[in-house]
């Protein structure tokens, strides 16, 4: 004959105590849960401040990025095709989406001489290592300036770091100073030309010659030359 027994008082007990556990870990998990939010991401933000030292050279629009490779131009080097748009034309699009690019951010408007413009930009949960920025003095054929791959990474908050700029002949355009190959106020010119006439390779801007110094086709006056520097940047760790 087989007897079936009722648990023990004890085995009910222990029964019910660990029920009771796993309950109150159950619910501590539901409460951990409700108390304990995702950590915001941590924002890392520039302030880059460029003035213009030119006398009449207006500057377009200035292109800021962040990356944690390559640089924007190489000296010696032939201009990508970025750089080669925004040297002849201001155009900066291209160069804010460059592939190295983790954040890029474009000034309001053309800097002009004796002004400047304080643009920010900021990157989410990662410090970038670089910040470069570039724009193009309008009133020559395709000459830019701009900061090239400034390491920021050991930038501590509220920290600023400012330089002196000078400006570089992109290569890519003879520098006929024609009234049909410069899109500034001084001509109203063609800006991008994908034909390359020149020596294809940056360098430093040797400066305009102008229709006052003898060349005679140049749609420029001498208030239109420039020299080094040609403009000021200011950069601003703020966040």
């Amino acid at each position: 004959m087989t007897i079936y027994r009722n648990p023990s008082k004890k085995s009910a007990v222990k029964i019910l105590v660990a029920a009771s556990l796993l309950l109150f870990v159950s619910a501590c998990d539901d409460d951990d849960e409700g108390l304990m939010p995702e950590p915001e991401p941590m924002l890392y933000r520039y302030q880059v401040t460029v003035a213009n030292l030119t006398n009449a050279q207006p500057l377009s629009p200035f292109a800021v990025v962040l990356h944690n490779e390559g640089m924007l131009w190489n000296i010696g080097e032939s201009a990508n095709d970025a750089m080669e748009n925004l040297a002849e034309s201001g155009d900066n699009s291209q160069v804010l989406g460059l592939g190295v690019a983790l954040a890029g951010v474009s000034g309001e408007d053309i800097i002009m001489p004796g002004s400047s413009e304080t643009i920010e930009i900021s990157l989410a949960d990662a410090m970038p290592t670089y910040l470069s920025g570039a724009t193009m003095l309008v009133n020559t054929n395709d000459a830019f300036t701009g900061i090239n791959g400034l390491n920021i990474s050991q930038m501590a908050l509220n920290e600023s770091i400012s330089m002196v700029m000078g400006s570089y002949d992109a290569g890519t355009e003879k520098n006929s100073e024609l009234a049909e190959t410069i899109p500034g106020p001084a001509a109203g010119g063609e800006g991008y030309n994908a034909d390359r006439d020149d020596v294809d390779f940056i360098a430093a801007h040797p400066g305009v010659v102008t229709m006052d110094d003898g060349l005679a086709q140049s749609v420029l006056t001498q208030a239109h030359r420039f020299d080094n520097p040609t403009i000021r940047v200011t950069v601003t760790r703020i966040e």
